[in-house]
């Protein structure tokens, strides 16, 4: 098992969303000059939340909505429970801060596209039965976990900043704890939840969702998104990781911390789906296949649609911490845990 793991970090080094990322950080380390203008990044980003968004919004248009419905609900609920958890397991440990472990625990919490394939070719391979429309479930899980993440971080930044003010000389709290605090509360949740909203990164992403679902986008997708999106992604991580060598310090005292969610949490994240994929079986008699497959997008970290939402979204946060611990620990993890649920799914339901 250890052999396993370590054969699939180095193959997961090799991929083109970590190599960027560690061309970046060397780059970064040897004093290059390089330097990406600001408007081309917003760009890149752009352009490639609408092509996620778009594809997402295309897988749902396709589905049947009222067999989508049980399970698309799950789906969300899970990523919001694999934000909640993570988020406040990892801000508890030492070094580690709240804006770090938010966007880590968004980035698990939203979906790998390849990691969904990876189990779907294994099913494939073993002659195993999944719904058509499993593909239309990531968007749900995905947009839950970012949206959340970044909502939670907010506000946590927000109560900090009130906290602080409040402690200096002639500083008030009445913004946050008030006589009507329960009402300043949530006049504060819903104006970061706007705002959250409004985003440039939510904004578009939702964007492309809509216009994925009400329009038929398909030919510029497949013309233009598809075929630009590897090599947008690969010069935004390229920059994260110019950008990552520069706050590498503050990881070097919690890397123990980062190390041990990445290799844990997409074994639980995964039980957490695989037990909600057991829920919608009884509810709806949802394949065998299917349960998997919710459990291996748990399991699954973002390498698509999460580094540039929470790059956008969450500047503050270090992304040495969530773009590593999820890309060079948490997907090898999860495509290595992908026969332990086809084999938990044929003991308890019979696959």
């Amino acid at each position: 098992m250890i052999a396993d793991i370590l054969t699939g970090f180095v193959a997961q080094m090799q991929k083109p969303t970590l190599a960027f990322l560690i061309g970046g950080m060397a780059l970064a380390a040897f004093g290059s000059k390089l330097e990406i203008p600001e408007p081309v990044y917003k760009f890149i980003v752009f352009l490639l939340l609408m092509k996620v968004g778009l594809g997402a919004g295309i897988s749902v248009r396709e589905a049947n909505l009222i067999e989508l419905a049980v399970p698309a609900v799950a789906a969300a609920i899970v990523g919001i429970a694999i934000v909640l958890l993570g988020g406040q397991t990892l801000a508890r440990l030492r070094g580690v801060t709240q804006m770090d472990a938010m966007a880590t625990a968004g980035l698990f919490g939203a979906v790998s596209a390849s990691t969904l394939a990876a189990g779907m070719a294994m099913l494939d391979e073993e002659g195993i039965a999944y719904e058509g429309f499993i593909g239309a479930l990531y968007p749900f899980m995905d947009i839950a976990a970012l949206v959340t993440a970044i909502v939670l971080a907010r506000l946590s930044a927000q109560r900090k900043a009130a906290a602080q003010l409040s402690s200096q000389p002639g500083g008030s709290a009445a913004v946050v704890i008030g006589g009507d605090g329960d009402d300043s509360n949530g006049h504060m949740v819903r104006g970061i939840l706007v705002d959250t909203f409004r985003s440039a990164a939510i904004s578009a992403l939702l964007l492309g969702l809509v216009l994925g679902i009400l329009s038929r986008p398909d030919s510029v997708y497949e013309s233009f998104y598809s075929i630009l999106f590897r090599g947008l992604l690969s010069i935004l991580m390229l920059i994260m990781g110019m950008e990552a060598w520069t706050r590498l310090s503050e990881l070097r005292r919690v890397a123990h911390a980062y190390v041990a969610y990445g290799l844990l949490a997409p074994l639980v994240h995964g039980a957490i789906g695989f037990g909600a994929g057991l829920i919608v079986h009884q509810i709806t008699g949802f394949s065998g296949g299917g349960v998997v497959l919710l459990a291996v997008m748990a399991a699954s970290s973002s390498d698509i649609s999460g580094p540039p939402t929470l790059r956008g979204a969450l500047p503050e946060a270090n992304p040495s911490a969530y773009v590593g611990t999820s890309t060079g620990l948490g997907t090898p993890v999860a495509i290595l845990s992908i026969p332990l649920w086809i084999v938990l799914a044929d003991m308890i339901i019979g696959v």
